[in-house]
């Protein structure tokens, strides 16, 4: 640390210069993040200096919190779900399997996840001493609930699908998983932080929330395609009481015991969540996952007159390729398995995706 303070000038050209390091959204088609909405923005600054930690300070914006999650929840399908903001996906996932092994005592508890779940899962269950089981998916990447009944067993605690995998753009079959969860009594934790703010806003969704009656927990971010700022995550569960069995005594703050995994934890971002849901409305969303998914699908009629067959139909905004090169200036990304993939978020529209495959023609040449 300096010994003297710089100058702000100075200070400010620093940043500045470090600020340009950085890529641009523009051409970067490999996010599951995007540019904030412009209220999100706004609404973010007017809430700095808020912490949701010590809500009894910022009553306030505890009560956008309360609201934030029952936005949510009435999207899921249960307004009374009890839940709180995170710091994203990842948190979520860990405190989910936490109540579900809390829940389940057992001398050695399991978590069985598809193939396709998010790494987010390998931390949990390495921070929980909990043992991974992987199932296997099908030839379009969803898991093959069929396999479970060699998976799942007396000492499964949960069982995971996911709602917009995170490579294929794919969802799980959660309305047998939640009979099956039903039938093994065995906690089910859905992992919609893609996927849980595209999948309301499509015609005929097929169902993967609390009107499944074996669903227990739903992730949902809406850092993602709720456009907030990050970070902005949400875990919601059928039943509040679930989180006393997280709670720790927190004498010195304005509330007696608090079951979040961090502890001072900004407001900022949940601010900026509800902002958006409440500015946008269901119709504003459906408009801009409807955008969405036309690009999506103009990306894939477009990559396969090249000869870039996709890899999979995918059911959210998510395209993956056959197809080994990518023209410079583009940031697209690779699944385990080689295929290109490109996520078509809010900031790649029309224009970006046209704009892509005119290079990507020029590289065909």
């Amino acid at each position: 640390m300096r010994e003297r303070g710089c100058s702000e000038e100075e200070l400010f050209s620093f940043l500045s210069s470090k600020r340009r390091e950085d890529l641009g959204y523009h051409n970067i088609l490999s996010s599951m993040c995007t540019s904030p909405h412009p209220v999100a923005e706004r609404v973010h600054a007017m809430f700095l200096e808020t912490n949701l930690g010590d809500p009894g300070l910022f009553r306030g914006t505890a009560s956008l919190e309360d609201l934030l999650v029952r936005r949510i929840g009435e999207l899921m399908h249960h307004p009374d779900a009890g839940g709180y903001a995170t710091s994203g996906g990842t948190e979520s996932n860990i405190q989910a399997l936490r109540i579900a092994k809390k829940r389940k005592p057992v001398a050695s508890p399991n978590v069985v996840v598809p193939a396709s779940a998010h790494f987010s899962f390998e931390k949990a269950c390495d921070m929980l001493s909990l043992e991974m089981r992987t199932a296997p998916v099908d030839a379009c990447y969803r898991m093959e609930v069929d396999a479970l009944d060699g998976i799942v067993d007396k000492n499964t605690v949960c069982i995971v699908g996911i709602v917009g995998t995170t490579e294929y753009g794919m969802i799980d079959p959660i309305a047998r998983l939640s009979e099956l969860a039903e039938e093994r009594e065995t906690f089910l934790h859905v992992d919609a932080a893609f996927g849980g703010m595209v999948v309301p806003f499509l015609q005929n969704p097929a169902p993967f929330d609390f009107q499944l009656p074996g669903v227990d927990s739903i992730s949902v971010d809406p850092h993602k395609m709720g456009m907030s700022t990050i970070p902005a995550g949400c875990l919601l569960v059928r039943d509040a009481r679930m989180f006393t069995c997280l709670n720790v005594d927190t004498p010195y703050l304005t509330v007696k015991q608090e079951c979040t995994l961090a502890g001072t934890r900004s407001g900022a971002s949940v601010a900026a969540a509800l902002a958006v849901l409440e500015y946008l409305g269901k119709d504003g969303m459906r408009a801009i996952v409807a955008g969405c998914m036309e690009n999506t699908r103009r990306l894939i009629e477009g990559m396969e007159t090249f000869g870039c067959p996709r890899a999979v139909t995918p059911d959210v905004n998510v395209a993956t390729f056959v197809c080994d090169a990518s023209p410079a200036g583009w940031r697209v990304s690779r699944t385990r398995n080689g295929h290109m993939r490109i996520v078509c978020m809010p900031h790649v529209h029309r224009d970006v995706i046209e704009a892509f495959l005119r290079d990507m023609g020029e590289l065909n040449a």
